[in-house]
């Protein structure tokens, strides 16, 4: 009798029954850490639990961090809004409509003190979600940092600082390629001699598969990205030894529950080959570490109570996985940003995971079972079919220009909404087992007067701080631009005298121009 075709979401065919067992003399805590970077994984520590928030002013979420770290998470991770993303300040006519939308407004060095208001830096670790504004925002941390006293070679957290996929995926990028990756690199540098324990990347398949990649291309093209990190970094002179050990990447977590395991356990192997070939040799330098969020795409609007079911097996992936770090989503996020009851439900998610499953009790559970070692492989070797191609190309930022990463992405997503339309893809409640009641759970919406008051407090700013001390950093860091002088020292300087954000982006869109996609 003919069996049906059954396949993963990356179109990697499932047989009815494995029985080949797969040869594995592997053990975590050594090379190439397939089964995790750590001898004893969650027996000695458990991932950190942070809850992504940030909205409307940093007063406001800083109360929201309150709250959070009240409720048991071990670190913060901020959102920031649109307009700080792309390096305008709530001010500016580009922000109108924008302001603390998709989460916080951070326009100087006062937002950010108002934004950890209470919290010492030097007893948390802080993830920031962003990526051209990167080097500003880690310039008001550090300075915020300075200012409470710490000594920021011991502040630790991580800035997300990955342009590449913004050309790829999401969009939110400044300038061309070229001076984005030397502002990578800048900071590379700059935090491997001042700020040691800080990662200066997380480089994010997260927004590859947002955009509508598969598993197997949301693993390829992020580390084909961070290929060219790796390579940038080499080229600017810098030890692959001590900076790729500060280097870490978020991976996102789909419904699949196996196939997310093996994306995991696959992408800690081949970023030790990756590492290995160009020139690491310190087994820190060649771990990948990785904070996983669950997946924001496979939220519904449609019966949002079955996101908890989803949200809790896709955190349930990414800790059979070994994950570093975890974000969980609200289960309302499909209609605005999480209540305080959403967000505190995602993170009580996390803590049944680590303390009442089970789940943590045993390093790589899945080990050995003939189905993930089998499809382990398979999505590694599907996934350097892929990094092939862009090898080939030149690199990523060659298969970004030549639009390869964009199409491969549009076409998986094509296909992935069609198989919905079809129902061939099973969604449940949305086209199947639908329901004509309809939900409305509470929603969390943004005032639009927000921009009346960032926009008063910059007012405000600028009378009062000494501004031809403003202009002289700023024409500092113009100069500084023009030659391959480390630029954060400048721009850390400029934060403590006020210089905002957008003044900053401005002063540099004023030299290197602004890429048009």
């Amino acid at each position: 009798m003919e069996t049906k075709t059954i396949k993963t979401d990356s179109g990697i065919e499932i047989k009815e029954l494995y029985c080949e067992r797969v040869p594995m003399d592997e053990l975590p805590g050594q090379f190439p850490f397939t089964r995790g970077v750590h001898a004893a994984m969650y027996r000695d520590r458990l991932w950190t639990m942070r809850q992504y928030a940030g909205f409307s002013t940093a007063e406001e979420s800083n109360k929201r961090y309150h709250f959070l770290l009240s409720q048991g998470v071990s670190g913060l991770s901020v959102a920031f809004d649109l307009p700080t993303q792309i390096g305008y300040d709530s001010d500016h006519a580009m922000s109108e409509g924008e302001v603390g939308k998709v989460g916080v407004a951070i326009d100087s060095l006062q937002d950010m003190e108002l934004l950890f208001k209470d919290i010492k830096l030097a007893d948390i670790s802080t993830s920031m979600t962003i990526n051209a504004t990167a080097f500003i925002l880690l310039a008001f941390y550090i300075a915020l940092a300075k200012k409470q006293g710490a000594d920021i070679k011991k502040i630790s957290g991580t800035i997300q600082n990955d342009i590449l996929k913004e050309y790829a995926a999401r969009g939110t990028y400044i300038y061309p390629p070229a001076p984005s990756m030397r502002l990578i690199t800048d900071i590379f540098e700059y935090c491997s001699k001042e700020v040691p324990k800080w990662n200066t990347i997380s480089i994010s398949g997260y927004h590859i598969r947002e955009a509508g990649a598969n598993a197997v291309q949301e693993l390829a093209f992020t580390l084909a990205n961070g290929k060219a990190y790796l390579q940038a970094a080499i080229t600017k002179g810098l030890d692959i030894n001590v900076f790729a050990q500060r280097l870490s990447f978020f991976f996102n977590a789909h419904n699949n529950l196996f196939e997310e395991v093996a994306k995991f356990r696959a992408a800690r192997r081949m970023w030790a080959t990756i590492t290995k070939e160009l020139g690491a040799t310190d087994p820190r330098a060649q771990m990948l570490r990785f904070h996983t969020q669950t997946g924001g795409s496979t939220l519904t609007a449609k019966q949002p109570k079955n996101n908890i079911v989803r949200v809790t097996l896709q955190g349930l992936s990414a800790v059979l996985g070994g994950t570093q770090s975890l974000h969980t989503n609200g289960y309302d996020e499909a209609l605005s940003l999480p209540t305080e009851e959403a967000a505190s439900l995602a993170l009580r998610t996390q803590q049944i995971l680590a303390y009442e499953s089970g789940a943590t009790d045993t390093v790589d559970p899945l080990a050995g079972s003939y189905y993930v070692e089998t499809l382990t492989n398979e999505v590694e070797t599907a996934a350097w079919k892929l990094i092939e191609k862009i090898d080939v190309m030149g690199g990523s930022v060659k298969a970004i220009e030549h639009h390869f990463m964009q199409d491969e992405i549009a076409r998986s997503a094509y296909a992935y909404n069609k198989a919905i339309e079809d129902k061939s893809k099973v969604i449940v409640g949305v086209n199947k087992f639908t329901s004509a009641e309809a939900a409305h759970p509470p929603v969390f919406r943004i005032d639009d007067s927000i921009r009346v008051g960032q926009s008063e407090k910059l007012t405000k700013l600028r009378a009062e701080r000494n501004n031809d001390a403003a202009s002289a950093y700023l024409a500092a860091i113009r100069q500084k631009a023009g030659t391959t002088e480390n630029l954060m020292p400048a721009v850390i300087e400029a934060v403590e005298n006020l210089c905002t954000l957008g003044e900053i982006a401005d002063t540099l869109r004023g030299v290197w121009g602004e890429y048009k996609g």
